[in-house]
């Protein structure tokens, strides 16, 4: 029933057809369970393991590099090979692709915990009435139309219609659903609000949510999927997960190195077709199968294999450096996409508070001698930790603050007109609360208060266990007084009575709204003398001016406090006893700020990161929080940057465009409300972090570009989230967003490195076949290069030291190129050098090398004819192994100079030298040492096809390598000055055409 919040009770029971005094008879059960289905969350289909696997291979690279190694597999059959050498190439492939999906399916796996997790906000039994009796059921039988009877503690097994109220009142605590920082008093009357919320619903008790004060019943309305829980689940299940900013430029790269490479592979293949028919292939045939090897060695070439495993692992230190400063970082990428966050969409309750209710001030009458009368006290602490201390007007603090009198019986009246519950948990090495949050800090403030007695009382209650320090002085005070009888708080009154017992004396302490405590109140007591003098009307007025600013421009909700010197022996209240109170005085307390979250909000903004608060508060209290974070303070008002979900839906499509790319404040939300808020800023372009720590914030949190859960929340909400944040703190976000800018330039400097490396590789082939020489490296050698060679310090580049403005930049653009024009031309240049320096090895050893056979060039270029002709030197020196080795150090060495050019896009080796990442050093040196190690070991040097090196030969290799330091420090100079800036700029010119897109929408 979707209406049942706008309709009367007997109303709803009609629907149900069902009797209040009896329930539902077995055959309703049984109509009404096939009708709407049984009360539990439905278990989504999970994606079978082989469709998750093969999703893993869903990608043009990597099908490039399978196609690669079943060619080069069928090749080496075609060609007559076995054993080891026909398999070594496509299984080293696989091997990588295989290691890369066994990461992926984990990922996976883990991200759909959260849809199981709400199951545990679903209560396990229910008190209904059935056949006119009540019988414990378990809340899966349940069926609409069932009468359930709930009391203090009960946690709603279905969502509800209240029909009779068996207590006073009855409070509900649904900010696990709502967000709303205090328990929400329930009703009987009609919701009449047009497009109600969850907070409107005043008559509806929501499944998953918990009784905190009363005892009422209520008829089910809604099971299973159709329940405010349920459409969490459904909200949860429409997500689809989002393509982070690196995956799509990783994918656009990998689309146009696709291009590239089967461009320059059919370029090589037509350019030797001339060469098909050369005697030494055999055939046309063989000759065509010949080249189309060399075309394929290419694509391996081309394509950077451990560029997704370097992608990982730079990602993987990044996460390990951001569990360092408590962000535990559930999904790799995410890492990444903290970069480029545009806009923080952050909870309020308990993300930007603490969501423990505290007394912030006090206001008491200090005395009728001098003015003004009333004495304001202001108290610091903002968790449920007995941790804090009261301070006058002028910020000094009390050091004993119980020998004030007013101070000393406002904690009397905290401790004994009381019914919640403080303790420590030492598994949670935190203070938990039983019962309503606005008796709970009150029973905080006791405890700072302290007891009278004796001076040392501030430091002897230090000296206590954390158990016994919980309510220690509430204890005290409940020994010394003995409670006789209650009057429980009700709406009408608003206002609740204790009366207590002590050495023949008997006193009622009553606490309230100040607006029902004030006018039954004659006399007050005086802070100073601890006189009771009559309550004038200046006395009057000053309290409720008071009242007034504490409750409106601070926004603060408000008890008044008052005892009642009773007759000696009476043992029970009546109404009438609340009459004639002495005022004691008023508390205001809010849901506070925490102390970092200022100074994080301010950082944001620095870094050009806009906050969005959101929250199912009202607006008021939210505003007011605002204003005390700093959110607000570069403004005069509102106008234009708080709404309302309410306010914001009546707004045209226009006006929400405009209102979005201002909004500050988003009130009176509930789940889905977020989550659009989430989409319709990501259609802006926004890249969005999204926080919360309820059940209500999943959906969101998982729609996100980033979804980030505190620790302290729901498991609901950190399976959402793709990060947690272990310490609950804001602040926490802005130093891993300054992580995730870092990570971002060091992953675009590794891969930039690769680059020009893989391009230094593809001009080697390509020279080789264009000069028609033989092949310069064989597959299995430039597989070893790109794997171990390149890997090594490309990973070591994720070490580079984060820059020291990193938060003073502005979010990086999620279109930004990895590599501008002005770059591609450099390693361009640079992987030139890389082929020609290589090939140049190869052909210095067959004209040059004292060891070599001094052919002329010619000879060389002839190679493939030389079974055909006369010639003074043996053919079986083409199928020598020094020449490929030469060229093979020569590229492992280059790429080793090349890779100490990327310790930083424009500095200078002079500026930021080799030593500043001493993680890259030492790459450098272990990737040399396993090259000598194929080098000069038997097994693996005939594996690779490679041979010892002589002391001149490797002289060759530096001489022939070292340039490629020379050659990057000039371009990096003309990158520095003023030539290298336009040219930058001319290529990036085209970067500001969308800007004007996304104005114009």
């Amino acid at each position: 029933m979707e209406d049942a919040y706008a309709r009367s009770v007997s109303e709803v029971l009609e629907f149900f057809a069902v009797d209040p005094s009896k329930g539902l008879s077995d055959f309703q059960v049984a109509e009404h369970a096939r009708l709407y289905g049984k009360n539990v969350l439905p278990q989504e289909q999970s994606t079978p393991f082989w469709k998750l696997v093969l999703k893993q291979f869903d990608d043009l690279l990597v099908k490039i590099l399978i196609a690669a190694a079943i060619v080069s597999f069928l090749l080496a059959l075609a060609n007559g090979e076995t054993g080891l050498s026909a398999f070594l190439e496509p299984s080293v492939i696989l091997m990588i692709l295989a290691a890369n999906a066994a990461v992926g399916v984990i990922t996976e796996t883990n991200a759909e915990k959260a849809l199981e997790e709400l199951r545990a906000y679903q209560a396990d039994v229910a008190t209904v009435l059935r056949n006119g009796c009540f019988s414990i059921l378990p809340a899966t039988d349940l069926v609409p139309g069932d009468i359930v009877e709930v009391s203090v503690g009960c946690k709603i097994p279905a969502d509800m219609r209240m029909i009779e109220m068996l207590s006073d009142q009855l409070r509900v605590d649904q900010a696990i659903l709502t967000g709303e920082s205090c328990s929400v008093e329930k009703e009987l009357a009609i919701t009449s609000v047009t497009n109600a919320v969850y907070q409107d619903k005043t008559n509806i008790l929501f499944s998953g949510t918990v009784v905190v004060a009363g005892r009422a019943r209520a008829v089910v309305v809604g099971v299973g999927s159709n329940t405010a829980m349920g459409s969490i689940r459904d909200s949860m299940m429409k997500t689809e997960d989002e393509v982070t900013p690196l995956k799509k430029k990783l994918d656009e790269f990998g689309t146009f190195l696709a291009k590239v490479i089967a461009g320059i592979c059919v370029l090589v293949w037509v350019v030797n077709i001339g060469h098909f028919r050369d005697p030494a292939h055999g055939g046309f045939l063989q000759g065509a199968i010949h080249y189309f090897k060399i075309a394929v060695a290419l694509a391996v070439a081309a394509i950077p294999e451990g560029l997704p495993a370097v992608v990982t692992t730079c990602l993987a230190l990044g996460t390990k450096r951001m569990a360092r400063l408590n962000a535990v970082v559930r999904s790799l990428p995410s890492v990444e996409t903290l970069g480029c966050t545009t806009v923080i969409c952050s909870d309020k309750t308990g993300t930007l508070t603490t969501n423990m209710m505290s007394v912030s001030k006090i206001c008491v009458l200090d005395s009728v001698s001098h003015s003004p009368l009333a004495a304001e006290y202001n108290v610091s602490g903002t968790t449920y930790a007995p941790e804090g201390f009261i301070f006058d007007s002028t910020g000094v603090q009390l050091e004993i603050p119980a020998q004030f009198h007013c101070l000393l019986h406002i904690a009397m009246c905290s401790a004994l007109c009381n019914e919640s519950v403080i303790q420590y948990n030492p598994e949670k090495r935190g203070y938990e609360k039983i019962g309503e949050s606005t008796e709970v800090a009150l029973r905080v403030l006791a405890e700072k208060i302290g007891l009278p007695g004796f001076d040392s009382m501030p430091s002897a209650l230090n000296m206590l266990s954390k158990h016994e320090r919980a309510s220690y002085c509430n204890h005290y005070w409940e020994d010394q007084f003995k409670k006789v009888s209650v009057l429980e708080f009700s709406r009408e009154r608003k206002m609740m009575s204790v009366l207590c017992n002590r050495k023949q004396i008997d006193i009622m302490f009553s606490k309230g709204a100040p607006e029902s405590i004030l006018p039954k109140c004659t006399s007050v007591l005086c802070n100073d003398d601890g006189l009771t003098i009559p309550l004038t009307s200046n006395i009057r007025a000053e309290l409720e001016s008071k009242f007034h600013s504490f409750a409106g421009k601070e926004t603060l909700r408000c008890l008044a406090l008052a005892l009642k010197r009773m007759p000696t022996g009476q043992q029970a209240l009546s109404l009438d006893d609340e009459n004639d109170l002495t005022f004691i005085g008023l508390v205001g307390m809010l849901d506070p700020p925490r102390e970092e979250v200022k100074n994080a909000i301010v950082s944001c903004m620095t870094a050009g990161i806009r906050v969005i608060v959101v929250t199912g508060d009202n607006k008021i209290t939210a505003e007011s929080l605002c204003r005390k974070i700093g959110a607000f303070d570069h403004l005069d008002d509102f106008v234009g940057l708080s709404y309302t979900a309410s306010e914001f839906e009546e707004l045209s499509a226009m006006q929400k465009t405009l209102a979005l790319q201002r909004m500050t404040l988003f009130t009176r939300v509930e789940p889905s409300h977020k989550r659009i808020l989430v989409e319709a800023l990501q259609h802006q372009n926004e890249v969005v972090a999204m926080t919360g720590d309820g059940v209500n914030d999943a959906p969101a949190l998982k729609k996100a570009d980033i979804g980030i859960a505190m620790g302290s929340g729901t498991a609901v909400a950190k399976s959402a989230a793709d990060m947690v944040l272990a310490d609950d703190n804001f602040a926490t976000i802005v130093a891993a967003i300054a992580e995730g800018r870092a990570i971002y330039n060091n992953t675009k400097q590794f891969i930039r490195y690769m680059i020009s490396s893989n391009i230094g590789e593809v001009v080697c082939i390509f020279v080789a076949a264009l000069l028609g020489i033989p092949d310069t490296l064989v597959p299995v050698q430039l597989l070893w290069v790109n794997l171990v060679t390149d890997g090594l310090p490309a990973t070591a580049i994720g070490f580079n030291k984060q820059d020291s403005d990193v938060m003073k930049a502005k979010p990086r653009k999620v279109n930004e190129a990895f590599v501008t024009g002005w770059l591609f031309f450099r390693y361009l240049v640079i992987g030139v050098y890389v082929g020609i320096a290589t090939v140049a090895g190869f052909v210095w050893w067959f004209v040059y090398s004292d060891n070599g056979p001094k052919l002329p060039y010619t000879e060389l270029m002839n190679f493939d004819s030389c079974t055909t002709r006369e010639t003074n030197y043996p053919c079986s020196v083409f199928s020598d192994r020094h020449p490929s080795t030469v060229a093979m150090t020569v590229l492992v060495v280059v790429e080793m100079f090349n890779a100490l050019n990327n310790l930083s896009e424009n500095q200078s080796l002079f500026v930021i030298p080799p030593w500043s990442n001493l993680w890259l050093v030492g790459s450098i040196v272990l990737t040399m040492l396993l090259h000598v190690l194929i080098l000069y070991v038997q097994p693996l040097s005939v594996l690779f096809s490679v041979t010892p090196l002589t002391w001149t030969e490797w002289t060759v290799v530096f001489y022939l390598s070292f340039p490629v330091i020379i050659i990057d420090e000039i371009l990096k100079f003309f990158s520095r000055n003023s030539s290298g800036m336009r040219l930058n700029y001319r290529f990036r010119r085209v970067d500001l055409l969308p800007k004007r897109e996304v104005r114009d929408k």
